[in-house]
Formats: structure tokens, sequence, C-alpha cells
């Protein structure tokens, strides 16, 4: 009798196998396929899981001409914008998609993909144990280890969604260029093959790019800016040897503000702006809880120190401030070795000492300014510094810059030299201050921890609060509404002016840095004014300094890039 298809032939038995055994039931048959179809599902999600934590390029930047609509996030109240509206330039993927997708060649001792994860956020630090006790679960869906160098990747993201973004570059008061300029260099810097050409390549292409864009032709760039993922000095190497690329001093970057971790003081274009920590708070409750937490915290040493001795340096004043906590003793110092990248996988140890000590020593890093700076304030220490460039003349429009005065109120300044020769203490400087003292510090650091850090959420901190990226953008609107009504004073001028009327426009030819600024780029105070879209402070002195151009100056600027 032929088989029934409901009831096939018993399969031959598998060689080796007893001539007897039994037939597997059903039941087993069924639960082992289950099985496996559970394993195969778990694996996909494994997968897919992994993949969401790379920073796929399509996926991480949406591209602004996927946008159908002039506010990104849906109509908003006219007025939250009355000082402007940005457009970001939808660059060719070389500039920033490219980079981000290339993330394991950008450095040569690790892989850079995990901190271009969550918008160059990096991991958060809800994964990674080394966190939970430093933030004892307050705040720590607010933090992750966060890179010192995703200024670029963070900036571009945030003011993709934000609500004062046109897809319309003619109700643009602001363009935004989002180049990660630092992340090309930063992979070219130590290649044992790389070249003066190999490091320009990229910001001579992206000014020939930009030199063809109606904005920028119209302006010749003063209403343009740009973020720089490292400091400025990386940027303006004059010459073909030396270190960095010379985007900077390139004839098209004249008119163009660029915002920076470590600025040029001499240079008006560049704006100080404070190095991304691992806080990212969502909201203004946020902000709050992990104020109230660092003020509430028991600290059990007087001051702490995180770096390293430089031992190709000579002078090195670190091993002056080892030495100052050694002497200090462990009862009243601490200080993290940070050799190699030991603080930068481990960012947690660096809070923990900040979040334990009630003031930390800043020196200068391998320039003026150091991530560390902004560390310490988040974790609500006071910063004491040895060299003014610092702070104090660097980030203007974040930290009060003086008088001596108003230093005293958040931070504290020891002379290096009187301290390298033994005429005063750490220790001995700060046991000075009385408790009431040390406590109005910290209030007036914590106080300051909104406008230093950068917000998670596409709407910024919310109820008002400003974070480091509204005050950067209250300050370079306002610096081009100042800008635009000098142009306008020199057409009015111009049309009384006797004589045949002279254009004006760039020197393509010059590379040379703009004379020194008056030391009044973007006071605190002016910056304050600026929030209610008003700045009756000192004049920019960008606006001083601004090269103003005619269309037809494009086609020089043009024609030296191709030359270049």
């Amino acid at each position: 009798m032929p088989n029934s298809p409901t009831s096939p032939a018993k399969p031959p038995s598998q060689p080796g196998s007893p001539p007897n055994a039994a037939t597997p039931s059903p039941v087993s048959a069924l639960l082992r396929g289950t099985a496996l179809l559970l394993a195969f599902i778990l694996l996909q999600l494994v997968l897919f899981v992994s993949l969401l934590g790379f920073p796929d390029g399509s996926r991480f930047l949406p591209a602004p001409g996927r946008r159908n609509t002039t506010f990104p996030n849906g109509a908003v109240d006219a007025a939250s914008c009355a000082a402007g509206l940005v457009y970001v330039y939808d660059l060719p993927p070389e500039f920033n998609h490219d980079l981000v997708d290339d993330c394991e060649s950008l450095w040569p001792w690790y892989s850079f993909c995990p901190y271009l994860t969550h918008g160059g956020f990096g991991e958060a630090a809800a994964t990674l144990p080394v966190f939970h006790n430093a933030t004892r679960n307050v705040s720590l869906h607010s933090w992750h280890n966060t890179d010192q160098f995703q200024l670029e990747v963070i900036v571009h993201r945030r003011l993709l969604s934000h609500r004062c973004r046109t897809t319309d570059p003619s109700l643009a008061t602001a363009f935004y260029v989002p180049f990660y300029v630092g992340l090309d260099v930063g992979s070219h810097l130590w290649g044992e093959n790389s070249t003066a050409a190999d490091r320009d390549r990229a910001g001579l292409r992206l000014l020939r790019w930009l030199s063809n864009q109606t904005p920028f032709r119209n302006s010749g760039g003063w209403d343009h800016f740009i973020t720089l993922g490292r400091i400025t000095w990386d940027f303006r190497r004059y010459g073909d040897d030396g270190w960095g690329t010379n985007f900077v001093v390139l004839p098209g970057m004249a008119n163009v503000t660029r915002l920076a971790i470590e600025a040029d003081g001499t240079d008006p274009m560049d704006v100080g702006v404070p190095y991304p920590t691992g806080f990212h708070p969502r909201s203004t409750a946020d902000v709050r809880a992990w104020q109230r937490h660092v003020l509430s915290r028991e600290r059990s040493k007087l001051f702490g120190f995180a770096g390293a001795p430089r031992s190709g340096f000579g002078d090195d004043f670190r091993a002056v401030l080892l030495e100052e906590c050694e002497d200090a003793g462990s009862d009243h110092c601490r200080a993290v070795d940070c050799r190699g990248t030991r603080c930068t996988d481990n960012g947690a140890a660096v809070l923990e000492l900040f979040l334990d000590s009630r003031f930390c020593l800043q020196p200068r890093g391998d320039s003026f300014t150091r991530r560390s700076l902004f560390d310490c304030m988040v974790a609500g220490a006071v910063p004491v510094l040895f060299w003014r460039r610092t702070a104090y003349e660097q980030y203007r429009w974040y930290l009060p810059p003086g008088p001596v005065g108003d230093m005293g109120e958040w931070s504290v300044f020891i002379d290096r030299k009187a301290l390298r020769v033994g005429n005063v203490s750490v220790r001995g400087v700060l046991e000075g201050f009385s408790e009431q003292r040390v406590r109005r510090m910290q209030e007036r650091v914590v106080e300051m921890i909104p406008r230093i850090v950068y917000a998670s959420s596409p709407d910024g901190l919310g109820d008002g609060m400003e974070d480091a990226l509204d005050v950067a953008l209250g300050g370079v609107l306002e610096r081009f509404r100042r800008r635009r009504g000098s142009i306008q004073r020199e057409d009015v001028l111009a049309e009384h002016r006797p004589g045949p009327p002279v254009a004006r426009r760039v020197d393509v030819n010059s590379t040379a840095a703009p004379r020194p600024s008056d030391s009044q780029n973007g006071s605190v105070a002016a910056i304050s004014r600026a929030a209610g879209g008003k700045n009756q402070g000192h004049p920019d002195p960008a606006s001083t300094h601004m090269k103003t151009v005619i269309s037809e100056s494009s086609a020089s600027i043009n024609k030296t890039l191709q030359k270049s």
C-alpha cells in the first residue's frame, strides 16, 4: 500500500544507530524546531541591535533635502526664532557622512566608532558599569562616554532638528557648514606617510564647493559659520611644513565664523566654545537633579588633579602639581593618572575624582585649554587655574572674563611662577578660603553648568534654560545682525561719499591672520543680552575686521582654490 501523504514512511536508521532505536515523537521534534526558531530570532535581534550601534551615515545624519518643512520639528512660535533662521548645507558626503562611515580609520590607536554613536555623544553610561558608582543612578541616562573631539558631529546633529532651522536658504539669517574638518585632519596627523597635501585636500575641496553656492557668493561668507572639533592650532599651518592643515588661513575662510574648542585670541573670527563633556541632559529637570546631587555631596578631598607628567617637555608644570598633591598628603589630595588612553577609555574615573574634590587643578594641556576644565565644573568642583588663557581669555561667551573679583566668584588663580619656586603652595592657598567662600564659589560653578554642556534633546533643555549650543547660536546670530547693520551703514555712507564707488572685496592672495582683537569678543554680559534678541555691549570685533565682498569676488576665490 502506498504511503499516505500525511503518514510519511519511517526513515531508515542512520549509520551507527541502534537498529531498534525509538522514533522521535512529534512533540519532541516540535519542541526542537521551536527552540531553533527562537534561537534564530534572538540572533537576528542581536545583529539588529549591533547594527544600530554603528554610526551608519545615511541614518545617522539625515540629509536636509529630505525635510519637507521649514521647521523640522513642526510649527513653532515665531518669537522663539526672532533672531533669525539657520540653513544647514547638505554637503557632499565626503565631508561628513563618509568620515563617520570610515570611523575605524580615523584614529591610529583605537576605533573611533564607539564615540560616534548616539549622535557623537558616545556609548551610554547606563551600558558601562564603571559609571554606575559615579552617578549613583542620578541622571545616569544623561551620561555618555564622550570623546573631547566630537563637537562637529554633536552640533550638526542638533542643528538638523533645531526649531529655527530652515530648508529655504532665502529665509536664512545664518548658514552652517557641517564639514567635519577635525575628524578629517585627525586621520592624517599621525600617519607615517601623511603629507601636508593629504591634510589640506579636503579643506580645499570644501571651499571650492562652497564658493559655487549662491549664499556664499553673495556674502563672501560673512553670514556663514563652522565648527572646529579640534583646537584652532591644528588648522593654522603656514607654509608647506609644520603641524596640521592650513584650512583656517585659506582665503575662502577669511569671513567665516569658527566655533572652536580652543580659539586663537588674536583672530576675531574664532570663538571659543566648551569642550564636549560626558553630561548630556535631556531637560531642565535633568539639569536640576544633577545640580542638587553635586551640591549635596560630601567631598573628602581638598583638591584633585587628573593628568600625567610630560617627560618630553622641559620644566613640565604637571610634574609640579603632582608634587604638590603628594606633599599635601592623601587626606587632602588625590590624583588620577591619565597616561595613554586611561582617562579617555574610562571617563568615570575623572568624574569620580572631581565629585570627591572641592577644587580641581587645571594647568594648560597640550595647548592652553583642556577638556578637564569643563569636567571639573560639571562635577561641581571649583577650578584652580594657572594660565589666564586657559579660561578667562578663551570662553568669553560662557565664563566671566574678569575683573579679578568676578574670577574669584567661580575659580581660583595661582601664580605658577610663585608656585614653581616654592613661594606658595596649592594646599596653603586653598585652605585660606573660608567655608562660606568655598560654598559660594561652588554654587556659582554649579549655576553655570547648563551653559557649558550640550543637551541631548533636539529641542534643547527647554523652559528658557540655555545649553552650550543655544549660547553659541545666539552669539552667532547676534554677530551676524551687527555685521548686517555695519554693511548697511557702509552702503548708506557710500551713496553720499564723493568720488567713484570702490568695490570691497577679499584679498584672495593673503593668508595672513587678522590683526589682534580688542579683547571684547563676546563678553558674557553681551551674550546675556543677546538671549533677549538685543546686545547693547561693545561692538563685536568681527564686525570691524570683516572683509565684505561683491559677488564677482567669488570667481577670484574659486580661481585661487583651483590653483591650490
